[in-house]
Protein backbone atom coordinates (compact mmCIF):
# COMPACT_ATOMS: atom_id res chain seq x y z
CA UNK A 1 0.00 0.00 0.00
CA UNK A 2 1.36 3.60 -1.07
CA UNK A 3 2.13 5.65 1.75
CA UNK A 4 1.27 9.37 0.95
CA UNK A 5 4.41 10.75 2.32
CA UNK A 6 6.01 11.86 -0.40
CA UNK A 7 5.36 15.30 -2.37
CA UNK A 8 4.14 15.36 -6.12
CA UNK A 9 5.10 18.31 -8.03
CA UNK A 10 2.71 18.80 -10.98
CA UNK A 11 4.05 21.22 -13.49
CA UNK A 12 1.33 23.03 -15.62
CA UNK A 13 2.46 26.17 -18.20
CA UNK A 14 -0.85 28.18 -18.98
CA UNK A 15 -1.67 30.88 -22.07
CA UNK A 16 -5.11 31.79 -22.48
CA UNK A 17 -6.80 28.81 -21.52
CA UNK A 18 -9.61 29.97 -20.06
CA UNK A 19 -11.81 27.72 -22.24
CA UNK A 20 -9.97 24.39 -20.99
CA UNK A 21 -8.03 25.05 -17.41
CA UNK A 22 -11.14 24.26 -15.34
CA UNK A 23 -11.15 20.63 -16.54
CA UNK A 24 -7.38 20.11 -16.56
CA UNK A 25 -7.30 21.75 -12.71
CA UNK A 26 -10.48 19.32 -11.50
CA UNK A 27 -8.63 16.50 -13.07
CA UNK A 28 -5.78 16.80 -10.37
CA UNK A 29 -7.74 18.24 -8.12
CA UNK A 30 -9.97 14.07 -8.14
CA UNK A 31 -6.20 12.64 -8.05
CA UNK A 32 -6.74 9.56 -5.74
CA UNK A 33 -3.12 10.36 -4.77
CA UNK A 34 -3.27 13.82 -2.64
CA UNK A 35 -0.02 14.55 -1.85
CA UNK A 36 0.53 16.77 -4.51
CA UNK A 37 1.21 20.59 -5.66
CA UNK A 38 0.16 22.11 -9.08
CA UNK A 39 2.28 24.76 -9.75
CA UNK A 40 1.05 26.93 -12.81
CA UNK A 41 3.19 29.74 -14.58
CA UNK A 42 0.81 31.79 -16.85
CA UNK A 43 2.60 32.73 -19.91
CA UNK A 44 0.98 36.49 -20.09
CA UNK A 45 -2.41 35.01 -21.10
CA UNK A 46 -4.94 37.95 -22.38
CA UNK A 47 -7.78 35.93 -21.53
CA UNK A 48 -9.73 35.23 -18.43
CA UNK A 49 -6.96 32.29 -17.75
CA UNK A 50 -5.95 33.83 -14.29
CA UNK A 51 -9.10 34.93 -12.74
CA UNK A 52 -9.90 31.00 -13.72
CA UNK A 53 -6.50 30.17 -11.53
CA UNK A 54 -7.20 32.31 -8.44
CA UNK A 55 -10.49 31.28 -8.37
CA UNK A 56 -8.78 27.45 -7.02
CA UNK A 57 -6.17 29.29 -5.48
CA UNK A 58 -8.75 30.36 -2.32
CA UNK A 59 -9.80 26.79 -2.15
CA UNK A 60 -6.97 24.99 -2.48
CA UNK A 61 -3.42 25.67 -1.17
CA UNK A 62 -1.96 23.05 -2.58
CA UNK A 63 -2.43 25.04 -5.82
CA UNK A 64 0.25 28.02 -6.47
CA UNK A 65 0.23 30.57 -9.42
CA UNK A 66 3.32 32.12 -11.17
CA UNK A 67 2.78 34.96 -13.82
CA UNK A 68 5.88 35.61 -16.03
CA UNK A 69 6.46 39.15 -17.05
CA UNK A 70 6.48 38.69 -20.45
CA UNK A 71 5.40 36.18 -23.20
CA UNK A 72 8.14 33.66 -23.47
CA UNK A 73 6.83 30.22 -24.27
CA UNK A 74 5.67 26.87 -22.76
CA UNK A 75 9.27 25.58 -22.54
CA UNK A 76 10.23 28.96 -19.87
CA UNK A 77 6.74 29.07 -18.11
CA UNK A 78 7.70 24.78 -17.25
CA UNK A 79 10.73 26.10 -16.21
CA UNK A 80 9.69 28.64 -13.72
CA UNK A 81 7.30 25.78 -12.13
CA UNK A 82 9.78 23.68 -12.38
CA UNK A 83 12.53 25.87 -10.33
CA UNK A 84 9.86 26.70 -7.72
CA UNK A 85 9.10 22.53 -6.96
CA UNK A 86 9.60 21.09 -4.02
CA UNK A 87 8.41 17.69 -4.30
CA UNK A 88 9.92 14.23 -4.28
CA UNK A 89 8.60 13.48 -7.90
CA UNK A 90 7.66 15.29 -11.12
CA UNK A 91 5.04 14.97 -13.16
CA UNK A 92 3.09 17.62 -16.32
CA UNK A 93 0.19 18.33 -17.68
CA UNK A 94 -1.12 21.33 -19.85
CA UNK A 95 -3.59 23.36 -19.49
CA UNK A 96 -6.46 21.29 -21.85
CA UNK A 97 -5.43 17.85 -21.03
CA UNK A 98 -6.97 15.35 -17.90
CA UNK A 99 -5.94 12.68 -15.94
CA UNK A 100 -8.06 9.59 -14.93
CA UNK A 101 -8.27 10.15 -10.90
CA UNK A 102 -5.37 7.15 -10.61
CA UNK A 103 -2.61 9.02 -12.77
CA UNK A 104 -0.64 10.26 -9.81
CA UNK A 105 -1.18 6.57 -7.82
CA UNK A 106 -0.62 4.55 -10.23
CA UNK A 107 2.62 6.08 -11.52
CA UNK A 108 4.45 6.69 -8.06
CA UNK A 109 3.02 2.63 -7.46
CA UNK A 110 5.24 1.49 -10.52
CA UNK A 111 7.99 3.44 -9.15
CA UNK A 112 8.18 2.41 -6.13
CA UNK A 113 7.30 -1.34 -6.35
CA UNK A 114 9.38 -1.67 -9.27
CA UNK A 115 12.46 0.28 -7.98
CA UNK A 116 11.85 2.76 -11.36
CA UNK A 117 13.36 6.56 -12.11
CA UNK A 118 11.19 7.26 -15.00
CA UNK A 119 7.53 6.34 -16.14
CA UNK A 120 4.75 7.52 -18.16
CA UNK A 121 1.85 6.11 -19.46
CA UNK A 122 -0.71 5.19 -22.37
CA UNK A 123 -3.22 7.97 -23.21
CA UNK A 124 -7.05 8.54 -24.68
CA UNK A 125 -7.17 10.80 -27.43
CA UNK A 126 -9.83 13.34 -28.37
CA UNK A 127 -10.55 16.46 -30.31
CA UNK A 128 -11.03 19.66 -28.99
CA UNK A 129 -14.88 18.92 -27.86
CA UNK A 130 -14.70 15.71 -27.26
CA UNK A 131 -16.91 14.86 -29.75
CA UNK A 132 -14.65 12.46 -31.40
CA UNK A 133 -12.99 9.64 -29.62
CA UNK A 134 -9.92 8.63 -32.11
CA UNK A 135 -7.56 5.19 -31.03
CA UNK A 136 -6.05 5.67 -27.84
CA UNK A 137 -2.06 5.59 -28.07
CA UNK A 138 -1.07 2.62 -25.85
CA UNK A 139 2.80 2.95 -24.32
CA UNK A 140 5.86 0.44 -25.03
CA UNK A 141 7.08 -1.23 -22.38
CA UNK A 142 9.86 0.52 -22.03
CA UNK A 143 11.75 3.31 -24.17
CA UNK A 144 15.87 4.02 -23.90
CA UNK A 145 17.76 7.02 -25.47
CA UNK A 146 18.21 5.65 -28.70
CA UNK A 147 14.29 4.60 -29.09
CA UNK A 148 13.16 8.08 -28.09
CA UNK A 149 15.65 9.80 -30.71
CA UNK A 150 13.53 7.63 -33.32
CA UNK A 151 10.14 8.22 -31.92
CA UNK A 152 9.24 9.78 -29.23
CA UNK A 153 6.27 8.08 -26.93
CA UNK A 154 6.75 9.63 -23.85
CA UNK A 155 3.87 12.79 -23.57
CA UNK A 156 4.30 15.45 -21.66
CA UNK A 157 0.93 14.46 -20.12
CA UNK A 158 2.20 11.51 -18.55
CA UNK A 159 6.03 11.51 -18.29
CA UNK A 160 6.44 10.59 -14.10
CA UNK A 161 10.51 11.25 -12.86
CA UNK A 162 11.55 10.58 -9.54
CA UNK A 163 13.79 13.72 -8.82
CA UNK A 164 15.13 12.07 -5.87
CA UNK A 165 17.23 10.14 -7.90
CA UNK A 166 17.46 11.48 -11.30
CA UNK A 167 17.70 15.73 -10.20
CA UNK A 168 15.95 18.24 -11.20
CA UNK A 169 16.13 19.07 -14.59
CA UNK A 170 15.18 22.09 -16.77
CA UNK A 171 14.14 21.95 -20.55
CA UNK A 172 16.36 23.71 -22.99
CA UNK A 173 15.15 26.55 -24.74
CA UNK A 174 13.93 25.05 -27.68
CA UNK A 175 10.97 26.76 -29.72
CA UNK A 176 9.57 23.44 -29.99
CA UNK A 177 10.50 19.39 -28.77
CA UNK A 178 11.52 21.05 -24.94
CA UNK A 179 9.67 18.13 -23.34
CA UNK A 180 11.58 15.48 -26.08
CA UNK A 181 14.76 17.24 -25.25
CA UNK A 182 13.79 16.73 -21.23
CA UNK A 183 13.45 13.04 -21.58
CA UNK A 184 16.54 12.60 -23.42
CA UNK A 185 18.71 14.32 -20.76
CA UNK A 186 16.71 12.09 -18.02
CA UNK A 187 17.56 9.20 -20.36
CA UNK A 188 21.61 10.06 -20.09
CA UNK A 189 20.83 9.04 -16.12
CA UNK A 190 18.50 6.07 -16.37
CA UNK A 191 18.64 3.10 -18.87
CA UNK A 192 14.77 3.15 -19.74
CA UNK A 193 11.25 4.92 -19.14
CA UNK A 194 8.86 2.14 -18.43
CA UNK A 195 5.33 2.38 -19.60
CA UNK A 196 1.78 1.75 -18.50
CA UNK A 197 -0.34 -0.13 -20.42
CA UNK A 198 -3.37 1.60 -19.14
CA UNK A 199 -4.42 4.58 -20.42
CA UNK A 200 -4.47 7.32 -17.82
CA UNK A 201 -4.85 10.37 -19.00
CA UNK A 202 -6.94 11.98 -22.45
CA UNK A 203 -4.83 14.00 -24.99
CA UNK A 204 -6.88 16.98 -26.44
CA UNK A 205 -5.76 17.44 -30.23
CA UNK A 206 -6.83 20.36 -31.19
CA UNK A 207 -6.60 22.04 -34.89
CA UNK A 208 -3.63 24.42 -34.37
CA UNK A 209 -1.83 21.82 -32.75
CA UNK A 210 1.90 22.43 -34.24
CA UNK A 211 3.00 18.29 -33.61
CA UNK A 212 0.15 17.12 -36.49
CA UNK A 213 1.78 18.87 -38.65
CA UNK A 214 5.13 17.14 -39.25
CA UNK A 215 6.15 19.09 -42.68
CA UNK A 216 6.30 22.31 -39.95
CA UNK A 217 8.01 20.53 -36.59
CA UNK A 218 10.27 18.80 -38.57
CA UNK A 219 12.99 21.65 -38.51
CA UNK A 220 12.58 21.50 -34.85
CA UNK A 221 13.34 17.96 -34.22
CA UNK A 222 16.21 18.94 -36.53
CA UNK A 223 17.55 20.90 -34.18
CA UNK A 224 16.84 19.15 -30.95
CA UNK A 225 19.12 16.27 -33.11
CA UNK A 226 21.86 19.12 -33.80
CA UNK A 227 21.47 21.57 -30.98
CA UNK A 228 20.45 19.79 -27.90
CA UNK A 229 21.57 16.18 -28.36
CA UNK A 230 25.01 17.33 -30.96
CA UNK A 231 24.18 14.84 -33.06
CA UNK A 232 26.22 14.45 -36.49
CA UNK A 233 24.22 15.50 -39.52
CA UNK A 234 25.01 11.69 -40.58
CA UNK A 235 23.36 10.57 -37.39
CA UNK A 236 20.39 13.67 -37.55
CA UNK A 237 19.61 12.50 -41.27
CA UNK A 238 19.38 8.93 -40.14
CA UNK A 239 16.93 9.74 -36.78
CA UNK A 240 14.59 12.00 -38.96
CA UNK A 241 13.80 9.77 -41.29
CA UNK A 242 12.92 7.44 -38.76
CA UNK A 243 11.13 9.54 -36.72
CA UNK A 244 9.18 11.11 -39.89
CA UNK A 245 8.13 6.91 -40.31
CA UNK A 246 7.01 6.68 -36.99
CA UNK A 247 5.59 9.98 -36.46
CA UNK A 248 3.14 8.89 -39.55
CA UNK A 249 2.33 5.68 -37.97
CA UNK A 250 1.51 7.12 -35.12
CA UNK A 251 -0.96 9.39 -36.42
CA UNK A 252 -2.22 7.61 -38.96
CA UNK A 253 -4.35 5.41 -37.41
CA UNK A 254 -6.30 8.20 -35.82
Amino acid sequence: MIIMDELISIITPSYNSAKYITETIESVICQSYTNWELLITDDCSSDSTIEVIKNYLEKDSRIKLYVLDKNSGAGVARNNSIKNAKGDYLTFIDSDDLWDKSFLFDSINLCKNNNYSFVFSSYHRRNEDFSINYSDFIAPTRVSYNDVLKSCPISCLTAFIDIKKLGKKYMPLLKKRQDAALWLSYLKETDYAYGIKNPLAVYRIRKESLSRNKLKVIKYQWQLYRKSEKLSVISSLRYIILWAYYGYKKYSGI
